[in-house]
């Protein structure tokens, strides 16, 4: 199964960092390939939610249900999808201080079977999800360092 990380530093406190990223009913706000994320259930740690994202570069929409954990002391969020188009697909976010701001990483293992897709398509998947994390955290960077994540409480 693919296996994809992605890190970023951002001008930060972790605790910032850390508030606007679990506002995940926002990220299509600043996320192009997500259309969609309604919270289905917030409790404590637990936030389960209905995504809908779309990979361009196969004109394809998809759709999972993810269950995260969010760690408040230990600023970490363990996630996996319940249900819908992954075969699997599970990871784990964490916020760290580092230089006077936060080192954000996301590692994330996914498996999508589709119907005859071969070897080299399944490579560009990879790619294609690994570049998507970069950018999710560059649009997480560009959020908190603007300013523009409104209330993070």
């Amino acid at each position: 199964m693919p296996n994809v990380e992605s890190v970023i530093h951002i001008a930060a406190p972790p605790d910032a960092v850390y508030a606007v990223a679990k506002q995940v009913e926002k990220f299509p706000e600043f996320l192009p390939d997500v259309q969609s994320i309604n919270v289905i259930e917030r409790d404590g740690r637990r936030v389960v939610s209905e995504w809908v994202g779309v990979v361009r570069e196969f004109s394809r929409t998809i759709r999972w249900t993810e269950e995260d954990d969010w760690d408040d002391t230990m600023r970490r969020c363990l996630f996996h999808a319940t249900k819908g188009d992954w075969d699997r697909y599970q990871g784990e976010w964490t916020f760290r201080p580092h230089d006077a701001g936060t080192r954000v990483r996301l590692v994330l293992d996914f498996e999508m079977n589709v119907p005859l897709i071969g070897p080299l398509i399944r490579r560009v998947l990879a790619k294609l999800v690994k570049n998507n994390c970069d950018r999710m955290l560059e649009a997480l960077k560009g959020r908190v360092e603007s300013g523009m994540a409104g209330d993070h409480g």
